[in-house]
């Protein structure tokens, strides 16, 4: 994906501390942007990067740390970011901050998303956003991403072979 290089940010995880992507030395970083309150794309996607996580090696996993980015800092303060993943996906560390914070990762990663009225959602807003998953290498560089449409399998075959 061209354009994103070393995307940089600066975020809260989901235990309330500040972090950034040198939080995470010598680790891959496997990012995904999304909202709690997502219904389908966020919570198929979480299950497919999960599959892909339980299937690799111990060792592998220790080299990785995946980051559930939120584009709904609104209702995704770091607790219930911190709620959500322990009860659904507890491999996430859940990322937030401020409006401004989650704008520049955003654009850091080349991320669309979008808040449009749902008269449909308790709040009145959805936010739809980029379904994508990126690697970034231990040096910062963007390594890779996967697009929705890939199966748990092309993912960890491809992680196994960069993480290996």
């Amino acid at each position: 994906m061209s354009g994103i290089g070393r995307p940089r940010f600066a975020l809260i995880d989901h235990h309330g501390q500040e972090v950034s992507e040198a939080s995470y030395p010598g680790q891959f970083l496997l990012v995904y942007f999304g909202f709690t309150r997502c219904q389908v794309v966020c919570p198929r996607s979480l299950t497919r990067l999960t599959t892909v996580l339980e299937s690799l090696p111990d060792p592998m996993c220790a080299k990785l740390a995946p980051l559930y980015i939120t584009v709904d800092p609104d209702r995704d303060r770091p607790e219930v970011m911190r709620r959500y993943l322990e009860e659904k996906f507890p491999r996430f560390t859940g990322l937030s901050g401020t409006s401004e914070q989650i704008e520049s990762a955003k654009e850091a990663f080349k991320v669309f998303a979008q808040r449009k009225p749902d008269p449909s959602d308790p709040d009145g807003y959805a936010v739809p956003h980029t379904a994508i998953a990126y690697l970034i290498d231990p040096d910062g560089d963007y390594a890779t991403h996967w697009v929705e449409t890939k199966s748990a399998d092309e993912i960890a075959t491809e992680l196994e072979r960069r993480l290996a």
